[in-house]
């Protein structure tokens, strides 16, 4: 009697975590989280038009004791080894303790930060910007090449600038290296860079067309290509995998089934011939 007395609460126990977990788990879940998040942001929204209103604050409040529910289901259904496996977890574990962690203290703009923050969690919540961000992490060790090349290009313009350009315009866009490197950046996003920079100085040195042409070609198309080229290529790379997974998967049940039907076969060849003698 004793022992049963041991294995009941056990088993108890795992019932109310499969209970837990099916609620976790049920397709509605998941929406019912990205609602939630969505309307958090409304509130934070109307709260820049309506600051300090008190229905809106007890409604945030409310809502981050929602997002505390949500986090003590999953663990409980995904077990605590389960639940932090997942970085995208520990994500959504940080920002609901920092929420509850400064929300009564003083420091209003961090509190508004945690606000915001929270906003970030829709990534998680929605498969298809998960996979980006896996991607965009995945790809950061290749994109440090292009990063080099970039910063190795501006460096050298810059101070080609620098030395021909210097006496041309103010010293905030060439008159030292780092200024020359701010008005290159302004150069390669294209804001007003002809008729601010360029331009007066080619009206003053005409080979500068040549400078400007080929910085353009090289730091706003080539270099922003090859980073885009990058980001695709690790895009694909999960769905090539899972393309790669599942033609493994059908080969060894294609495998398994060929062995099955040659053992059938002699099988039943083995009954004929004992059947003949």
């Amino acid at each position: 009697m004793e022992i049963k007395h041991r294995e009941e609460p056990n088993i108890n126990n795992n019932s109310f975590r499969e209970k837990v977990k099916r609620i976790v788990e049920h397709p509605y879940f998941q929406p019912i989280v990205i609602a939630i998040i969505l309307f958090n942001g409304l509130i934070i929204v109307a709260e820049t038009y309506l600051s300090g209103n008190s229905i809106l604050l007890a409604l945030d409040q409310i809502i981050v004791w929602v997002f505390v529910i949500e986090l003590v289901l999953k663990m409980i259904g995904l077990g605590f080894r389960g639940y932090f496996s997942d970085k995208w977890n520990i994500f959504d574990f940080s920002i609901v303790v920092a929420s509850l962690a400064f929300y009564s203290t003083p420091f209003v703009s961090v509190l508004r930060l945690i606000r915001v923050l929270r906003l970030i969690r829709m990534i998680p919540a929605i498969p298809a910007l998960r996979k980006i961000i896996d991607s965009l992490m995945k790809s950061v060790p290749a994109l440090t090449g292009i990063l080099g090349l970039s910063v190795l290009i501006f460096s050298i313009y810059a101070i080609i600038g620098t030395t021909f350009f210097s006496e041309v315009l103010e010293d905030e866009f060439f008159g030292s290296f780092h200024s020359a490197l701010f008005t290159l950046m302004q150069v390669v996003t294209f804001e007003s860079w002809a008729s601010q920079v360029a331009r007066p100085i080619i009206n003053e040195i005409p080979w500068a067309w040549v400078y400007f042409v080929s910085f353009i070609i090289i730091g706003a198309l080539v270099i922003l290509n090859l980073v885009v080229a990058v980001i695709l290529s690790y895009l694909g790379q999960d769905d090539e995998a899972l393309r790669q997974e599942q033609m493994d998967r059908l080969y060894n049940e294609n495998k398994e089934l060929k062995q099955d039907i040659q053992e059938i076969k002699q099988i039943l060849l083995d009954r004929e011939k004992t059947e003949g003698k």
